[in-house]
């Protein structure tokens, strides 16, 4: 296992080693891109590049050091996430990381901290990160993983070097699954189409749940019209009753609304994630205009960033169907 089995991504990948190889990597990366695609699998990776005992420049993922940070038990390397039973990343956990970080490394090499999603850092966490940036400890590496920059703080931001992840193609989620998964080609590649590049999704996807879920999102989405308040209010308290049903619900809707834009400006279902509920997106298509269809896509994008940021759900929903109904 190193580098050339990560799936996708060469050029981030290859901009990374060519830094590990001259030993010219930043002090701090934001890794910026969709849920799924591998982001925290390249960060890991290259924290076993930088430790691994057997391979130089790339990693073996077998030696005691690799093994180790595949099991989270490293000392020189963390792993920040949300705490069981919390909403947020807290100043209390940055502080103890800004600890360790100022701690003599154990291997002699780099002390690295990944959180993950850094967008649910409260803003005294992010305050306090930002001082840390601002004044890196010796050997250290900061690795920030968001789907978004929106709720990171531009002073951060402008501390970290950027480094944004795509999909992946969709040929290449259907390949692996295929050859690591074991799916027939034609599942593999629905899969790889409605998860739109994601491959953590596509691995961890229940299909036939999908399919029942994404029936049930529709016929909510056409059936709201602009007098039928109740219903997009009885709709919004549904929908907002759990929060990973609702981010699920949300990036479906995305892709929904994402679908219409394409079939309009294109008229081919060529590009097409939900290719299976493509007549009905051609009836949506016709019922609107292109810039009644930005509209719903913006609003759509907007409420799942602020889903990100632990704003009140019911409100939020509400808000988005009341005003992206018809």
């Amino acid at each position: 296992m190193g580098f050339p089995q990560i799936v996708g991504h060469p050029k981030q990948l290859e901009a990374l080693r060519r830094a590990l190889a001259y030993d010219r990597l930043h002090h701090a990366y934001l890794f910026l891109g969709a849920e799924g695609v591998g982001k925290q699998t390249i960060a890991l990776g290259l924290a076993k590049a930088i430790h691994c005992s057997v391979t130089v420049g790339d990693y073996c993922g077998e030696c005691a050091d690799c093994a180790r940070i595949r099991d989270g038990n490293h000392p020189d390397v963390r792993v920040i996430e949300i705490l069981a039973g919390k909403k947020e990343i807290s100043i209390q956990q940055v502080r103890q990381l800004e600890k360790e970080l100022n701690f003599r490394s154990f291997s002699g090499k780099k002390k690295i901290v990944i959180l993950d999603p850094a967008t649910l850092m409260n803003l005294s966490a992010q305050n306090a990160l930002l001082k840390t940036l601002e004044e890196p400890p010796k050997n250290s590496l900061v690795i920030l993983i968001a789907t978004t920059v929106g709720g990171l703080l531009p002073t951060l931001r402008s501390r970290c070097l950027r480094v944004s992840f795509g999909p992946l193609p969709r040929n290449l989620v259907a390949g692996f699954l295929v050859a690591q998964q074991g799916l027939k080609t034609e599942e593999a590649e629905f899969l790889a189409a409605i998860t739109m590049g994601s491959l953590g999704a596509a691995v961890k996807i229940d299909k036939q749940d999908l399919l029942a879920k994404r029936q049930r999102w529709l016929k909510l989405l056409m059936s709201l019209n602009a007098s039928n308040y109740r219903g997009a209010m009885d709709a919004a308290e549904d929908l907002a009753s759990n929060k990973d049903d609702l981010r699920e619900f949300l990036d479906w809707a995305c892709s929904w609304h994402r679908d219409q834009l394409v079939y309009a400006v294109t008229q081919s279902p060529r590009e097409i994630v939900n290719l299976d509920l493509m007549s009905a997106i051609q009836r949506q298509t016709a019922q609107r205009d292109l810039e009644t269809i930005l509209s719903v896509l913006s609003q759509t994008t907007g409420a799942v960033g602020r889903i990100q940021r632990n704003l009140n759900r019911r409100m939020v929903m509400e808000n988005l169907l009341l005003n992206t109904v018809g």
